[in-house]
Order: structure tokens, then sequence, then C-alpha cells
């Protein structure tokens, strides 16, 4: 601990006692380098060269230095290799505080890793990955790394600054290629342009850094490629195994991806007759499609498979139709197939899915996606389909693909468009708490709730993924309670375009309440607190981004035992703010405490100047949510019953 509080001074006090003269010395890194971070790129040149738009070499020789344990990770060394990339050589020194040599990593030294998740059937990706375990700081790695591609569909980007707490003394990126060839770029937080030269029959583009102190990433930060350096690159033409693209438009990307699965839509004979008995004679296009989806559910499930071509390519619909599983290609195209034999259009639609990753560059065409989900267009309105989920309902996407945009896909190639979005008049979650608190403190508490949008994910996750010994140990840890136990619990699903869970909950709470002789103290929030709390920054540099809108409304009773009065009752609150809107207020009538509460919280982008605000608001819900009512007795009055 006292380590972590004299940083930066204790760095430079171990760096004029160890600290030699070699190249990679620590005493030569500008102190303003040192100054919030926890490693530092001393040197970094990448070398990509697009040999043909079939095979590219990507040579990376970087140095860096780490100044404490939160570094540690920036010294190991990992790099993946498949069918299309290989791992040419590797090179890596490990160096001291002085940047004197302390060892050379040999070929042994490189362990051999399987890079398959757990999800996977087959995967041909493997690791090679080393580590120096070297624990004295601060220390200096070096690595020199050399991969060949057979492909062109992915063209690396340049980051100097990686993460957080990293500064940079140097860093260049430099492409090499024919001179015909026209590679794309887009460049962040970049002034000028690059440097272009010659080198034999090939152009040389280069971007350079230097001097780059360290960031400390700010709560609710924008993207990072807004805070710091980043160029992305593109190919125009390109290739993978024996398929050719061009990648200068949306839509021309987007023929490729349609020649991947093209010819893959013909399903079995028995399949067929599935399909038009469960369709046949049904008159309303969403419930055809409700009912082919729930068939597709029902009879595969989802399994990764990472093969070679098989990565970006879907296996057909007769093989998944046969083996009963597949990965989001695969199911997409087997749902595509299924919709077409009913007569039914729909759009395989390729997408950057994951919690927090819903950004792409839509200027700049790439290969910027990770998934794979349906888009099945009707008259006045569409449907979207995830087909690797067997518990989602049709029509709704969750946090894992809304609120983006996909890539939609046909013959005629590829078309940006945006998912749904929820917002606050979706995403609901609202409470009503019956209790009965006895003379000794306990509350037993009976509550309703119900979740609608983004606010039932997690739960309908949990509840069709875990036993129900496995949900009550999970309801143990989330709920607010010091002891108490879990009596009944039960849960409803309304699978629905917005699909909602109704949830069921009786809760016994010990020394919910505290009293103290006459005085009776409770907290009239029994189960929605807000835990978020800021610290104030005058310094903020960068804007607020706020991208979650919800709403949380909770009404609770609360019986009280007889002969309470009141001595203290909090203030009615109400604080309205650009970020949101909260209001509560508590009232004590004919023996029963009434408790309202209302939060809603806003998206949106914020300047800089507006975070204390934020702080501010933040504050004032997480105050009021703990307020507390003082009751007295009046020692004439007998003891009510709970129940």
């Amino acid at each position: 601990m006292i380590r972590k509080l004299l940083l930066p001074g204790l760095i430079i006090l171990c760096i004029r006692a160890y600290a030699g003269d070699g190249d990679y010395s620590v005493l030569k890194i500008a102190p303003a380098l040192l100054k919030n971070a926890n490693a530092v790129l001393r040197l970094e040149e990448l070398r990509f060269e697009i040999v043909s738009p079939k095979h590219t070499v990507l040579k990376n020789h970087y140095v860096i230095t780490i100044l404490n344990e939160n570094g540690d990770h920036w010294a190991d060394f990992s790099e993946y290799y498949d069918k299309f990339q290989s791992i040419e050589s590797v090179e890596g020194i490990l160096y001291d505080a002085g940047g004197k040599q302390l060892k050379k990593i040999k070929k042994k030294d490189l362990e051999d890793l399987s890079g398959s998740s757990g999800s996977n059937l087959a995967d041909d990706n493997r690791i090679k990955h080393h580590s120096f375990y070297y624990k004295v700081y601060p220390y200096t790695v070096e690595y020199i790394v050399e991969t060949s591609t057979n492909g062109t569909l992915f063209f690396p980007q340049w980051s100097p600054q990686g993460s957080e707490k990293l500064s940079v003394e140097s860093s260049t990126m430099s492409v090499v290629c024919p001179e015909e060839y026209q590679f794309r770029y887009k460049s962040f937080k970049y002034s000028g342009e690059p440097v272009i030269t010659q080198e034999k029959n090939n152009k040389v583009t280069t971007w350079s850094a230097k001097e780059m102190p360290a960031i400390v990433k700010e709560p609710f930060s924008p993207l990072w490629h807004e805070i710091t350096t980043v160029v992305i690159l593109g190919p125009t033409e390109f290739q993978m195994d024996d398929y050719k693209g061009n990648m200068a438009t949306w839509q021309d990307f987007g023929k490729f991806v349609y020649a991947l699965k093209q010819g893959r839509d013909q399903l079995p004979d028995n399949v067929k007759q599935t399909v038009h008995q469960l369709t046949d004679g049904v008159s309303d296009p969403f419930e055809k499609i409700s009912r082919l989806y729930q068939y597709m559910q029902s009879n595969t499930r989802y399994v990764s498979i990472q093969l070679g071509i098989g990565g970006w390519q879907p296996f057909d619909a007769t093989y998944v139709s046969a083996k009963r599983y597949g990965d989001c290609k695969a199911l997409t195209n087997y749902m595509y197939s299924l919709l077409k034999e009913a007569g039914i259009n729909s759009y395989y639609t390729v997408i950057r899915a994951g919690k927090y990753a819903n950004y792409i560059t839509d200027d700049f065409p790439s290969q910027q996606f990770n998934h794979v989900i349906l888009c099945v267009p009707r008259q006045n309105d569409t449907t979207w389909l995830e087909c690797t989920s067997q518990t989602m309902p049709p029509g709704y996407l969750g946090d894992f693909t809304a609120d983006r945009y996909g890539l939609l896909i046909d013959e005629n190639g590829g078309k940006l468009v945006r998912t749904p979005r929820y917002g606050i008049n979706e995403n609901l979650q609202s409470r009503s708490v019956k209790a009965v608190l006895d003379d000794n403190g306990t509350l037993k508490i009976k509550t309703l709730t119900r979740y609608t949008g983004l606010q039932q994910d997690d739960i309908h996750g949990l509840i069709n993924q875990l036993s129900k010994d496995k949900v009550k140990e999970y309801l143990h840890e989330q709920l607010d309670f010091a002891t108490y136990d879990i009596n009944q619990f039960e849960y409803k699903e309304e699978k629905r375009s917005l699909p909602a869970i109704n949830e069921s909950l009786e809760i016994t709470v010990s020394n919910y309440a505290t009293i103290t002789g006459k005085r009776l103290f409770i907290a009239p929030n029994v189960m929605t607190r807000s835990y978020r709390k800021l610290s104030q920054d005058t310094a903020r540099k960068y804007d607020i981004q706020l991208g979650y809108e919800y709403r949380d409304i909770d009404s609770v009773e609360i019986e009280l035992p007889k002969g309470y009065e009141t001595e203290a009752m909090p203030q009615d609150v109400t604080v309205s703010s650009r970020f949101g809107k909260y209001q509560c207020w508590v009232k004590l009538r004919e023996n029963k405490l009434y408790y309202y509460r209302s939060m809603e919280s806003y998206s949106g982008r914020f300047p800089a100047k507006d975070y204390n605000d934020l702080v501010k608001f933040y504050e004032a819900v997480y105050k009021a949510d703990r307020n507390k009512v003082v009751l007295v007795k009046n020692e004439t009055s007998a003891p009510q019953k709970a129940f």
C-alpha cells in the first residue's frame, strides 16, 4: 500500500538506486511519462506488408518498461495462429531497471496453448504465450515478432496507447504495399497526414507518435479512439481462401459475405414438410415467423465452430438439420432457409455483438463484425431474430445486439441498417412491496416486481440457465440485507417482442429496523437503492457518455407495530437534471408507512464541465435512498401481530 501511495516518487528513487546506462535504462524515461503510468512503451515499430491480395506479413518490434505490478500484463506475450495465420518467429529479451540484459527466451520457452473457448465444438485457433514471470520493478521486456497471414480480410489497427495508464516514448506504424495497390485508412486524434516514401517497387505509408503521457480514463468517458490516437486500416481488393472480394463500399463487402453463404439454404424433404405443417393455413406473417423460430429453437443448439473458412462461412442448412447444432452463422442461415421454404423473405445480417460493443465506424467499410442475426421485414414492421438463443422470444434482441449497425446481406450486396433501440419507456422495473414489521425489528416482505426490456435480460439468463438452487444462491448474493431468509421465489415470463418477467419474492429480514428504547428507526426504501457514488473532479477532460436509459418505480407499504408516532420524517425529495429525474416521499397513515420512489436515468452526451452536476445528482439519489424514519412509541398501545 505504501508503495502505491508513493508513486511516482518511489519509482524515481528505485531508478536512481538500480539504473545503469543501457539503451533501455529507466533513467532515460522523461518524468512526464512516469506520471499516472503503470508501464511505458519505449519503442514500437509495426511494419505491415501487403504482399498481395492474398498474403500479408506483420512485423512487430516493441520494448515496454513495467513500472509496477499493475503493469505486469504488458510484459506477457500472446499471439494467435490458425490455418490462415502463422507465427514465423519470436524473440524476447528481459532487462533490469538499468537496461542490463538478464535473459533471452528460447524456442522451448514459448507455451503452445489452445485458443478455443469452452463453447467451441471445433476450433483451429492456437496461442503462443510467454511470460518472464519477473517481479523486480521496474523492469523492461523486448519482443520481436513476425506473423504471416494467408488472406486479407483483416488489417491491423495502430493504437500506440493500447489502454489507460500506458505512456509512449515512440511508436510508428508503416504499411508497405505495391505501388498500384490501394488500401484505405481512417485516423482519429492524429494531426497531419502520414509520410509516404518509396522502397524499391513499394510505397511505404508511415504514422508516428512520440512522448504521449499516460491517460487516466474517467468515468463515463467516450470511446477510446475519441481520447487518444488510433488509425484503422482496410483493404480494397482482398481474399480469404478461394473467395475474393472488395471492401471499397459496404455494398461491395456484402457481396463477399453473400458469396460465402450462397447455395447453402437447401433443406431436406422431411424438414420442408414440417415447415408447411407449421405454417400452411396460417394467415398472420408474425405467427408464421414465431412458429418456425420456436421450431428452430427446439431442434437446435448453439455450438461455435471456427475451422478455417468455416470461421466465416455458414454450414449449410442440411448439415444443421442433421446435426441439430450450429454456430451463429449456421443457425441464422438455417432459420433463413426455414423462412424461405415458407415463402417469407429475410436477411442474413452481420453485426458487432457484445454488451459494450455497440459501435462501428460506419463510414469506413471493413470487417468490424463478430456475430450474425436475422432480419425479417414485414409490411408495417421488422422482426429481428437472435438464432443462437433457445429461450429468447421472436422480435427481441437485448443488449447483445440492440441499438447498433448491422449489415443486411442479399444478392445485391450489403446495406447498413440500425437495430432496435430500447429506451426509458421499454426498460422498466416496477415493484410493489408489502411488509409487516414486528416488535423485534424483523420485517416480513412480499414483493411483486415486473421487469421489461433490457431490465429483464439478466434475469432471463438467470432463470433459463440455472437451477432453482443456483437462482436462490444468486438472490442471496444480490439482496441488500444483513441477515435474511428467502422463503419463496417465483418467476413468470411473458415472451413477446418486448419481453417481461414477473418476479414474486417472500423474504424475512432479521433486525431490519433498529429499536432503541422507545424509538424505532426504519428505512422505508426496502428493495431498490442506488449504489453509484462519484468523486468530484474539477479537472475533468472528456465528455460524459451515458448510454443506458431506464425507469424504476417502487411502491412500498409497511405495517408497523401498534402505538408508534412520528418523531422525524424525511422531506419529500425531487431531483431533476439533464441526467435523470428522481422522486421519493414517505407518509405515515393509520399505523402504516407508505413510500414511493421513482428513478429515471437518461442517455446522451454531455460536456465535461457538467460532470460535477452528475456527481451531485447521484449523490442526492444515494443519500435519499438511505433516509430513515424515526418513530416513537406510545406506551399505552398494544403490540401488533405479524402475519
